[in-house]
């Protein structure tokens, strides 16, 4: 019996009630054509009905693609999820209470996989103690209709753990670039390897199915055993889907740079113009380590990448992605969490090993919204949620965190030519308050492991400094009343040694990033 079927069969093999599993990282290793399908039947049918749908990274491109396909009121009962603000649909769902939304740590949920496929009662994790995910606070209930506890913490060895509990999985749909006629898949084309394994064996120890979506079709046998990633013993059902339904990233539908089929002239990539993002990415690349293994997140932490080029130190440490990228430069705007020229490219859940054993020597991470006590929110404001992804696994972990972001929201500001920055008018919204919506990074958790905190403004830097945001740098021609305490909820503590942030920053050719960090 072959394996290959068309898109409406595999559509309908998805039954009411179903748990169903996806790889997914915006639109990379997303299977669209299975998820348009899926939403054809059900508009058309009214069927399948209350299903679980489960993803550890943001799906879709923020309009209609990815999980804005299945964001309906009766084909979806429950989303476990690591973000889902690319899917606003959904995102509305659980805002209305249409559906109870769980949103959990992207690393975490990247394990569950594998936990589930040995059949372990969870994943036993530190990540997520003191913020919205830990049962003290939130337990991860994204909306009041989400009432199960799929969070406990519980005591071992004297410590204190989250047990992330793992449950039965009916349906796995992941993607590949190449199935042969039994069912093994390779991965040639894509530009990160997901759970597209621990998925697959999570689904067959369920005693579910794996239904692979790929853009090519072999020859049984022709396929380099060392080239495949899902063995055919694990799949299914196959479908073929056109290349539009099968994006690289969220931007293209295929870059060879991006898979490491091509590696392209660094040089090319264009400078930051001298505004605030630049400043902040400038002042931010100053913490780079030497030596060091680095993550950039999505949005302005992205300009540290372009920094790094441009002052010619991008080979004194190795940038990496949580999606499991190492070396070359990350990726930034539709294309985040790829990169270009990468020297590896290993499994989602392998990187989060690494990093959330301590192995991030640094990381660079957005400023959304801050407290007096260090806490940061990047998950939830007001009535809108979009969940955590790898932020809790990734700042709670690494030995250094920079958060980066300007002062507030909306605001303009200038570089004038003698260096000076000039506030022409203040942001709408301030992102220094007296207490956050929600905690995404516990302020008081990093105090009490010792970890460096620092929170990179293009106007000011403050530390977390024995549990207290601390002003430490300011930025020529800022009035500290005028232009960073009127605008802040709480009063910060100033330190007694206060710093004029570097000079250089603010210039238009700056060049001083290698001899800081090298000591030249």
């Amino acid at each position: 019996m072959s394996k290959i079927i068309d898109i409406k069969r595999a559509a309908s093999l998805i039954k009411d009630g179903d748990t169903v599993v996806w790889t997914t990282a915006g639109l990379c290793g997303f299977a669209e054509a299975m998820a348009a399908a899926l939403e054809a039947r059900f508009l058309e049918t009214g069927a399948p009905r209350d299903l679980t749908l489960a993803h550890s990274c943001g799906c879709g491109d923020g309009k209609t693609r990815g999980m804005n396909h299945l964001g309906h009121a009766g084909l979806v009962k429950r989303l476990i999820s690591g973000h889902t603000g690319q899917a606003p649909r959904m995102g509305e769902l659980i805002r209305e209470n249409r559906i109870e939304g769980y949103l959990l740590p992207q690393g975490v949920l990247a394990h569950l996989w594998r936990h589930i496929a040995g059949k372990k009662p969870g994943v036993l994790s530190r990540v997520g103690l003191g913020t919205f995910v830990d049962p003290h606070l939130e337990g991860g209930k994204a909306n009041a209709a989400a009432e199960e506890d799929l969070v406990k913490r519980v005591e071992l060895e004297g410590e204190e753990w989250l047990l992330y509990r793992t449950f039965p999985v009916d349906v796995a749909v992941i993607r590949a670039t190449t199935a042969d006629e039994r069912g093994n898949l390779s991965l040639e084309r894509e530009a990160i390897f997901l759970e597209q394994l621990s998925m697959a064996q999570a689904a067959k120890n369920s005693g579910g199915i794996v239904i692979a979506q790929v853009e090519y079709l072999a020859r049984q046998g022709s396929l380099h055993p060392q080239r495949v990633k899902v063995p055919g013993d694990l799949v299914d059902y196959v479908v073929v889907a056109e290349p539009e339904q099968h994006m690289q990233t969220m931007a293209t539908v295929y870059n060879p740079a991006l898979s490491g089929d091509l590696k392209v002239p660094l040089d090319g990539i264009q400078a930051l113009p001298l505004d605030p993002r630049k400043i902040i990415a400038r002042r931010a690349a100053m913490e780079l380590v030497p030596g060091g293994v680095v993550n950039l997140g999505i949005g302005m932490p992205e300009g540290v990448a372009s920094v790094a080029a441009e002052e010619g130190v991008s080979d004194l440490m190795t940038l990496t992605t949580e999606l499991g990228t190492y070396g070359g430069v990350p990726a930034s705007g539709g294309d985040f969490a790829t990169s270009y020229n990468a020297e590896a490219i290993i499994d989602h859940g392998y990187q989060f090993d690494f990093y959330d054993g301590g192995g991030l020597d640094v990381c660079f991470l957005g400023l959304a919204q801050t407290d007096h006590e260090g806490n940061l929110n990047v998950s939830k404001f007001g009535d809108k949620v979009v969940g955590p992804g790898g932020f809790i696994n990734i700042s709670q972990n690494a030995r250094k965190v920079v958060f980066c972001g300007t002062f507030t929201n909306g605001g303009e500001v200038a570089v004038e030519e003698s260096g000076r920055l000039a506030i022409r008018q203040e942001g709408h919204r301030r992102k220094f308050v007296q207490r956050v919506d929600q905690i995404t990074f516990s302020g008081r958790y990093a105090q009490e492991t010792g970890k460096p905190v620092l929170f990179v403004t293009e106007r000011c830097v403050f530390e977390l400094i024995d549990g207290e945001v601390t002003l430490t740098e300011v930025a020529p021609g800022i009035d500290i009343e005028r232009d960073i305490l009127a605008a802040m909820d709480f009063v910060p503590r100033i330190a007694d040694e206060l710093r004029e942030m570097p000079a250089g920053l603010f210039r238009p050719e700056w060049g001083g990033l290698r001899a800081h960090l090298t000591d030249d």
